[in-house]
């Protein structure tokens, strides 16, 4: 019998000082057995500093979500989906391959890669010559030290404040804070 994937809850509480979006979320995050608690958490800080999506693009009018991710290769690890079923924005995780990409640029309106674990350059510098053509594509490197600082923030229910400022965000509980400056390669 499979191994079925562990549900975590998370109330986040998001100040986008930069975009002037300031929201709660209650998500539901699936992790898949294989999936570790940094990337979860990577996906969850991605999401953050995407949220204000939901107003610049559909003024409110649509839905923030993660998709199946790991269990399902076509669906994005989290994406805005406007009322319409339209993806908006198109969020994946790790280190995706060119023909994945290819096909989400051409689903939905922007593609955004958050790349996290000390492998990320040998694999930029393999899959950046696929990519330059991608328009709709942007590639942002979140640095390892905070991505593995993130995966101790991971509790089965988390009570989280994201603040989003100068283009980094902190993310806060009661185990502690991480800041995350995200470099865009891309």
């Amino acid at each position: 019998m499979a191994i079925k994937s562990t549900i975590f809850k998370a109330n986040v509480q998001i100040a986008d000082i930069d975009h002037g979006y300031y929201a709660d979320h209650a998500l539901t995050l699936a992790r898949h057995p294989s999936e570790t608690d940094e990337r979860m958490m990577v996906r969850l800080a991605a999401l953050a500093i995407q949220a204000h999506q939901l107003n610049d693009l559909c003024n409110g009018d649509a839905t923030l979500a993660f998709g199946a991710g790991l269990s399902d290769p076509d669906d994005p690890d989290a994406s805005l989906t406007d009322f319409t079923g339209r993806k908006r924005v198109w969020i994946e995780v790790g280190q995706p391959e060119d023909k994945p990409l290819t096909k989400a640029c051409s689903k939905a309106d922007s593609v955004i890669v958050y790349c996290f674990n000390h492998a990320s350059e040998i694999w930029w510098k393999g899959i950046e010559s696929k990519l330059s053509r991608l328009d709709k594509l942007q590639v942002w490197r979140i640095p390892t030290e905070a991505s593995q600082a993130l995966a101790q923030l991971a509790e089965r229910s988390m009570q989280l404040q994201a603040t989003v400022q100068e283009g980094a965000i902190t993310l806060s509980s009661t185990l502690g804070s991480v800041h995350v400056e995200p470099v865009r390669w891309k």
